[in-house]
């Protein structure tokens, strides 16, 4: 979605016409609060707000998923280490200055 001209409102106006602002953002306009001439905030309507909350938290699900099947592919093939090996091989790397080159 595309920003105009009047979706950009500086702060000192936004303060003044909050009411008519809210209320073109309940309508489905996105606000954009400036304040010394950059962006600072914005104002969008709670429903939208929510909406582009559960994307955000689906999106995170569907990264953890692609995780762990690209873990259940190294798995299969042989790319693992049990987690104490893996532990302990970290642990040896932090102790030898000469290991964390490698």
């Amino acid at each position: 979605m595309g920003f105009s001209v009047n979706d950009v409102v500086p702060l000192t106006q936004a303060r003044a016409n909050l009411s008519e602002l809210a209320d073109q953002a309940k309508a489905g306009a996105e606000k954009i609060i400036t304040k010394n001439g950059e962006s600072y905030v914005a104002l969008i309507d709670a429903d939208r707000l929510d909406y582009y909350h559960r994307l955000e938290h689906e999106h995170i699900h569907l990264l953890l998923i692609d995780d762990a099947k690209r873990g259940l592919a190294d798995i299969e093939v042989g790319r693992s280490y049990m987690a104490d090996a893996a532990i302990a091989r970290l642990q040896q790397r932090r102790a030898d200055p000469n290991l964390q080159r490698r």
